[in-house]
């Protein structure tokens, strides 16, 4: 795909508001950058929908344009974008009721990752010295591919001894590459490096049960978490809230946690996100098992499905029977956001 014909006009003069437009239906449509762009120039209800009453020839805009216009707006934008999305429901976003769960916003992280991650350390290092015109002692790229081969098979009983062998002579090589280019490197030089240099070698002393490990050189904050999924024992990413109504299905709010916490303790974020874009408290707070261990939370009702207590009423039985049957409905909302929405296309490890 090629925008060297673009016209100026439509690549520089074009406003905040189209971007925005253009933004909105790039996240409903579930497209990349490039296939936006190349789709509005094709679709005339995209163009009308931009605020143009005449089909257009020429792209609106570069699809880099769309990155730069992301960092700009920043999370505040987004922000702000989302609440007027909410308002948009008007008294459908009111409900006192909401449904509250959890998922993982997964990134491009397979187990096992040590292996993974020493073999890009090794590349990276080897561009790092390409690039300061060092000439090392050795290279290690003709061992580096008999290691790579042995690692595929550490599963099977016969080749786990193999393998390990192969991950610690992968970790070693690693610490010998470092050494060699800060030897060889300026002060000004080892001090632009020395950032990614530490990263690499706290990469390469972690052990297999240590904590706060890090699981990818593109983004250091992802953790693992296990859902207790059969068919996914982990999940490597951030773990993220969703809070709808209860009878509307209207999404108030979203969150994004830092640590991989107890569901019970990402609550009061959650329920202050959704906070921020209505103008009624939440009174009750619907959740499964797994936020076991709070009751209340800033003044909300948090309600988890529980044995029957032999003084409730036949009534206030199918009544809590009846909410907690409705809890599941946010499971399929989760799946469309993640499948439909781009929540789940975080590629980049």
């Amino acid at each position: 795909m090629y925008f060297l014909k673009i016209e100026k006009l439509a690549l520089n003069q074009i406003v905040l508001k189209e971007k925005l437009l253009i933004y909105l239906i790039k996240q409903l449509k579930d497209l990349s950058d490039e296939e936006m762009i190349e789709q509005w120039k094709q679709n005339p209800y995209y163009q009308y929908f931009c605020g143009f009453n005449e089909f257009q020839v020429a792209y609106p805009c570069h699809p880099t344009d769309l990155v730069y216009f992301r960092k700009r707006i920043g999370s505040e934008g987004v922000e702000k974008i989302f609440a007027m999305s909410v308002a948009l429901h008007g008294k459908d976003a009111e409900e006192k009721q909401v449904i509250i769960d959890t998922t993982v916003q997964e990134k491009n992280v397979t187990y096992p990752t040590d292996g993974k991650l020493a073999i890009k350390m090794i590349h990276q290092l080897l561009r790092i010295a390409k690039e300061e015109q060092i000439q090392l002692r050795r290279t290690y790229m003709k061992e580096i591919k008999g290691h790579r081969i042995s690692l595929r098979f550490f599963r099977h009983p016969k080749k786990i001894k193999k393998a390990r062998a192969a991950m610690k002579r992968l970790k070693t090589i690693t610490r010998i590459l470092i050494r060699d280019i800060s030897r060889k490197l300026n002060d000004k030089k080892l001090k632009q490096h020395q950032e990614t240099f530490d990263l690499f070698l706290k990469v390469s002393d972690q052990k297999q049960k240590d904590s706060n490990k890090i699981y990818s050189l593109h983004e250091e904050h992802i953790y693992v978490i296990a859902k207790g999924k059969d068919h996914k024992k982990y999940e490597y990413g951030t773990k993220a809230s969703l809070v709808t109504t209860m009878k509307s299905n209207v999404i108030i709010g979203v969150v994004a946690h830092d640590k991989n916490e107890h569901d019970s303790k990402t609550l009061e974020a959650a329920l202050a996100s959704a906070s921020k874009h209505r103008t009624k408290p939440v009174t009750e707070a619907i959740c499964d098992r797994g936020y076991r261990g709070k009751k209340e939370v800033n003044g909300t009702v948090i309600c988890i499905p529980n044995t029957q207590k032999k003084k409730d009423t036949k009534y206030q039985k199918e009544q809590k029977r009846k909410k907690f049957r409705r809890r599941a409905a946010i499971e399929p909302i989760i799946g469309h956001v993640k499948s439909d929405h781009r929540m789940d296309a975080v590629v980049i490890a």
